[in-house]
């Protein structure tokens, strides 16, 4: 840019945007540091990124009170202020990875980077510790990057960071200056609040990081004893050996120069020194020599981000050796040999517009919040769960309210908590409903303590009838695509003159052509239950689902009768879990289908014979005992049988029981088996398929892409099979399938 671009006058609009995102920025980074923030990591780097565009294009709006060129917040009044002895700076942010390919190449042209440095970025309360001669003599806020605030009695209620360095190995320095992150793992971060709940302390926290800050922060540090908080350290600031030279500075946070330490030479080999004081440290971290192993890693922890016991909102990279971070140096803010590759964020705010109920296949009514509509964990949602009228009252959340939104990887939305800063008064508490939103029956408990209400129509409810057939066609029961949402209310709720042709899913396998061609139906949402409507009219969404416009069958009803007819054939545990028992999932109805053989002896079973089945337990038996006691239940069962549906576990006879007790886990493709139909080899053989690793594994079973599981079961010393090796164990057992493995190891 020229001299006279930089001269050139700044249009009023876009000085008063810059006055306006600046004032702002700065009052998020005063609540975010208090615990108190009101909007999302994501919102905010959305405004620090358009003030940045901003001073770019007009660099005479840059000043040194601008956000861009400060680090953290405002120091509050609480607490006393201390200068850090060597400042601390924020990372630079990647949200792709084209982002940090750039930032890597424009690394490695400067300096001959050899290594790289990965670790989890872990969303809690940065902290600046500093020991002399071993000592812990003071704790600190990040503060604006300079100056924190002094918390040094609440950092020592903390018992994962040592008083006093252990110099069992080595000498401690005469100054060592350490940064690290303070946070609640997720586990405990839930036992607080359900602490704070029965006691009524005040709102429960809405989530770890927030519930970490706010406890460092506290001024009586007997509370902040009382709260389960722990610290990883991922860097040095000052550092001076013992009977040595002041360095001046460490590494990791600062361009500083080294000269004379001759203790610190990378970040990995501070790292294990560290280790050695006793200093708490992450086991999770990487050194990478290739940019491939890098995104490898970025990679690994996109799909495992719940892996680690903590919150992570992204990976951090930092070149290792020190003296190329010295080379490479800092702009005013961020080093340019560090930066943090930022996951899409799982929490955002919105505003939550109503609260509507839905009822589920078993006649629980549930609340779900209504919200404008807002992406997050990378995709657009409008609703979220709720739970039940508890737990909208424990979490305090109102119609009208900015709410906390959360969505872990695959996990239904969750409105985790209010952002109580932001009412006006206008928000209004819920009320939940007393009677049925589907048929309109009086809602109640099944059974004193239940903290669900349900619909006990459960025959005759039109709602939990659609849920229920819906269920049937989904993945975890008989797998019949045909019929999803739109065909399911299509034969649960047709539109008058039609009758729908299920009076209860006994009718299922009963169908005929003529009974599906007249039925006209609303396109319901399934996260609400309520109708689409036409983009063009705004009415409710119609369509004539089965038969097209001449009135003849589409192709859809022959595939739907080609699948039914091959839902009859499926294994005796899909069938059971297919009748909506409460409690009884997958894993339950394996146990229970390789146990008892048949459908009529798991009816037979007393409950104490249930019960004893490895995998099942009182509170199963007990269900299925109460549901095989309603009439209408044995006469679904009974439909089903004369329409020719699998009721026993029937093994070929050519087929040996190879793999009784033995437990096996799959994992990656397989080129001849889905991921079902091994699980139904194994099972068909008296095996177990389980979901994860452990010391009891009898084998895993790796195809292509396998992941972490295999690494895990290589960590135990669980065996691992080959697609040729699970051939010889279903057909001759786990002792023929060693043997193989055996072979094949010596083999190379």
């Amino acid at each position: 840019m020229s001299a006279s671009d930089q001269k050139s006058p700044v249009p009023d609009e876009d000085r008063a945007r810059h006055s306006e995102l600046a004032r702002e920025l700065d009052d998020h980074s005063y609540r975010y540091y208090m615990g108190r923030p009101i909007i999302a990591d994501a919102e905010y780097d959305s405004l620090m990124a358009e003030l940045e565009r901003l001073e770019e294009r007009y660099p005479i709006l840059i000043t040194q009170d601008s956000p861009t060129q400060k680090v953290g917040a405002p120091i509050s009044v609480d607490f006393a202020e201390v200068e850090h002895l060597v400042r601390m700076e924020s990372l630079g942010n990647a949200f792709e990875v084209d982002e940090l390919n750039t930032w890597a190449d424009r690394a490695s042209a400067e300096v001959p980077v050899e290594a790289y440095l990965c670790e989890l970025k872990i969303d809690g309360l940065a902290v600046d510790l500093v020991y002399e001669h071993g000592r812990l003599v003071r704790a600190a806020t990040r503060g604006d990057g300079r100056v924190g605030e002094d918390i040094t009695l609440n950092v020592r209620t903390i018992g994962t960071i040592p008083e006093r360095l252990d110099e069992s190995v080595r000498p401690a320095p005469e100054l060592l200056e350490v940064r690290g992150e303070v946070f609640m793992k997720v586990e405990d971060f839930h036992a607080l609040n359900d602490r704070i709940t029965e006691t009524k302390e005040h709102t429960p926290f809405a989530n770890p990081r927030n519930a970490a800050a706010g406890s460092l922060r506290q001024k009586d540090p007997r509370v902040t004893a009382t709260r389960p908080l722990t610290m990883i350290v991922h860097g040095v600031g000052a550092y001076t050996p013992a009977g040595g030279t002041a360095s001046g500075r460490g590494s990791g946070d600062s361009e500083a120069d080294r000269e004379g330490d001759v203790a610190f030479t990378s970040q990995s080999q501070a790292y294990r020194l560290l280790g050695e004081w006793g200093l708490p440290l992450s086991d999770r971290y990487q050194v990478a020599t290739t940019m491939d192993e890098v995104r490898a890693y970025v990679s690994y922890y996109a799909e495992h981000r719940h892996e680690p016991a903590y919150e992570i909102d992204g990976i951090v990279v930092k070149v290792d050796d020190f003296s190329l971070q010295r080379r490479l140096g800092s702009t005013s803010r961020i080093p340019r040999w560090a930066i943090a590759y930022k996951y899409a964020p799982e929490e955002v705010t919105t505003t939550l517009t109503d609260i509507k109920v839905g009822v589920g296949r078993t006649g629980r009514v549930t609340p779900y919040g209504v919200m404008e509509p807002v992406t997050v964990a990378g995709s657009e949602v409008e609703f979220a769960t709720l739970h039940n009228a508890q737990e909208v009252a424990r979490k305090g959340v109102r119609i009208g309210d900015t709410v906390v939104l959360r969505k872990a990887g695959d996990v239904i939305p969750e409105i985790l908590a209010p952002v109580s800063d932001r009412r006006d008064g206008s928000e209004r508490e819920f009320e939940m409903p007393t009677h049925c939103p589907e048929c309109g029956t009086e809602l109640g408990r099944q059974k004193e303590g239940d903290v669900d209400v349900r619909c006990p129509n459960t025959r005759r409810c039109p709602g939990q009838l659609r849920e229920r057939v819906s269920f049937i066609a989904s993945r975890k029961a008989l797998d019949i695509e045909a019929l999803g949402y739109v065909a399911a209310t299509a034969l649960t709720q047709p539109l008058e003159p039609a009758e729908a042709p299920l009076a209860d899913e006994g009718d299922l396998f009963d169908l005929t052509v003529e009974q599906l061609l007249p039925i006209r139906t609303h396109v319901l949402d399934p996260d609400t239950t309520e109708p689409k409507t036409d983009p063009k009219t705004g009415e409710p969404k119609v369509v004539s689902f089965f038969a097209n416009k001449d009135g003849e069958p589409k192709k859809t009803v022959s595939t739907l009768f080609e699948q039914l007819e091959e839902a009859k054939t499926k294994p005796l545990w899909r069938i059971l879990v297919s009748l909506s028992i409460r409690h009884v999932g997958p894993r339950a109805a394996e146990d229970l289908a390789r146990h008892f053989r048949s459908l009529d002896a798991i009816r037979e079973a007393t409950e104490e014979e249930l019960a004893s089945v490895d995998g099942v337990g009182p509170t199963i038996a007990r269900s299925i005992r109460e549901w095989f006691a309603e009439d209408w239940h044995v006469e679904i069962v009974e439909k089903w049988r004369a329409a020719g549906v699998r009721m026993e576990e029937e093994a070929s006879e050519a087929v040996d029981r190879t793999l009784e007790g033995v437990t096996v886990v799959v994992t990656g493709s397989l080129d001849n088996y889905t991921r079902d139909s091994a699980k139904e080899a194994v099972a068909e053989r008296g095996g177990r398929v389980t979901a994860s690793v452990s010391k009891k594994t009898g084998f895993v079973v790796a195809g292509g892409a396998p992941g972490s599981k295999y690494d895990k079961a290589v960590s135990l010393g669980v065996p691992v099979l080959d697609e040729q090796g699970f051939d010889v164990l279903l057909r001759q057992g786990a002792d023929a399938a060693e043997a193989v493995r055996i072979d094949q190891a010596e083999q190379g």
